[in-house]
């Protein structure tokens, strides 16, 4: 409890919940070197490595008392740790190579759960996959009829889903660029793929598309089957993401979210805020959900497990949140499971000046980067929705964002041609003996001739991935 000398209890927890040793009195201009000490003291060898810490679902970035706030001392504080990148990813700063082979502009770019393999798709009608320890292309999967329009990897490597124009989704074997399955069903084009996670589904069989036909379809993808057909939405579907909790999430441009069951296809939720389409959406677990390194070793259930172990760890932090832009120049915040929220409300996120293009939960949860129309980049703390930045510098509309694996730096790609690299968050010291929160460019990264329409920082860290207009794929290191 605290007191005149300015102390508070505290209950040092892992991101599992269990509790490190017992209440321990501490004052309240501790800080994260402080907590790290008590760490390094209470915890079995070996030393630990950097630790963040959570109260409440926010993160201690400087004293103690800024993330208690005011009228939060009287009673035994739980403060949960929880280890940071076992890495720190250094900023790219050069293109190593400059990859031809698409006949029409790269729509879509996406390295693999482990970053050992890149796929990108084009307006050729063309999947390519290419060889990232020489740089060079490997495999040309052809098929498609029209526009490879949006790509997605399985969980576990073995399967690269692909949606076209022309309705069509098609799964390759990306060793060999096999194709696997064609699965037909939708009207109109397919505009969004993803997976069922990993920790839900070991032998990631099952994927979930949306079309502009407005309906979702769940695959079968090793029996090339439709198990299901979700209908509701009365107009085009933009985007699906599978949840970690198990629900698909759709957004559409009749304004709406919707929530399905993908076992019985039951509609659970609405999810309603939004004045015009709904264009994007984002999950606060997609750092989790989306990068596995451990992928050639055990069984399917001990990667099954270690996945379900990575999901809930993150989860512990900060309830699974769901975030969505819209051509209304508005985000907002959701909770995945009902009984979070309260009452289902939004938090909304305003301030920007034209269409959100695209967004991205850091991959420690902790912030939420919005990207739009109006030339420029939103940072936002995914726990209340707080306005934290804004990030300036381009000078066409800001396409695609991508985080480093350490949630450290941020990569932007835009109309203007070129890409950036932002330093997201970097605590740093001031001349009054505090630390402050800095945000700033890191690199101006010029070379494409045209539009940039896609970026993507691979699970090490070690590469960036573009493409656009120019027709070209370019391989970014530092």
């Amino acid at each position: 409890m605290g007191d005149e000398c300015g102390r508070v209890l505290v209950q040092l927890r892992s991101a599992s919940g269990e509790e490190l040793g017992g209440p321990l009195e501490v004052p309240l201009n501790a800080g994260i070197r402080e907590f790290q000490l008590l760490c390094t003291a209470l915890l079995p060898p070996p030393p630990p490595g950097p630790l963040a810490f959570f109260v409440s679902g926010c993160e201690v970035t400087g004293e103690l008392v800024e993330a208690l706030g005011t009228g939060a001392a009287e009673h035994v504080v739980d403060v949960v740790y929880q280890p940071q990148a076992a890495f720190r990813v250094r900023a790219v700063t050069r293109c190593t190579s400059s990859l031809a082979g698409h006949a029409e502009p790269v729509l879509s770019v996406i390295f693999s759960p482990d970053g050992r393999q890149l796929a990108s798709g084009s307006g050729d009608t063309t999947v390519r996959l290419w060889d990232l320890n020489t740089e060079t292309p490997r495999l040309c999967c052809k098929g498609h009829r029209h526009w490879v329009l949006c790509l997605c990897w399985a969980p576990d490597g073995r399967k690269l889903a692909s949606g076209c124009k022309n309705g069509e989704v098609r799964v390759w074997e990306p060793k060999s660029g096999r194709l696997l399955s064609t699965l037909t069903g939708h009207k109109k084009w397919v505009t969004s793929l993803d997976w069922e996670p990993l920790h839900l589904q070991g032998d990631c069989r099952r994927l979930v598309s949306g079309g502009k036909d407005s309906s979702l379809r769940i695959w079968d993808a090793q029996n090339g089957r439709c198990e299901r057909l979700l209908t509701g939405h009365s107009a085009a579907v933009t985007a699906v993401r599978w949840a970690g909790c198990g629900l698909i999430f759709s957004a559409s441009q009749d304004r709406l979210i919707f929530a399905w069951r993908p076992d019985d296809g039951v509609l659970v939720r609405q999810l309603r805020c939004h004045g015009h389409w709904v264009t994007c959406l984002a999950l606060s677990t997609d750092g989790a959900i989306r990068v596995h390194f451990d992928l050639d070793t055990g069984t399917v259930e001990d990667r099954q497990k270690k996945a379900l172990d990575r999901y809930q760890e993150l989860k512990v932090v900060l309830p699974e949140r769901l975030a969505s832009g819209s051509d209304d120049f508005t985000a907002a915040l959701w909770y995945t499971e009902r009984g979070e929220d309260k009452g289902n409300s939004p938090q909304r996120l305003t301030g920007h000046q034209a269409a959100i293009c695209h967004l991205a939960f850091s991959p420690d949860s902790a912030r939420l980067a919005t990207a739009s129309f109006d030339h420029s980049i939103r940072l936002w703390n995914s726990k209340d929705g707080r306005y934290l930045a804004t990030l300036r510098g381009h000078v066409g509309p800001v396409y695609r964002i991508a985080w480093s694996p350490d949630s450290r730096l941020l990569l932007s790609g835009s109309g203007d041609s070129t890409l950036k690299v932002w330093v997201a968050t970097e605590t740093v010291p001031t001349a009054a003996g505090t630390k402050a929160t800095e945000r700033r460019l890191q690199e101006d990264l010029p070379g494409h001739a045209d539009e940039v329409f896609d970026v993507d920082w691979s699970a090490d860290g070690e590469r960036v991935a573009s493409g656009g207009r120019d027709k070209l794929l370019r391989v970014w290191r530092n």
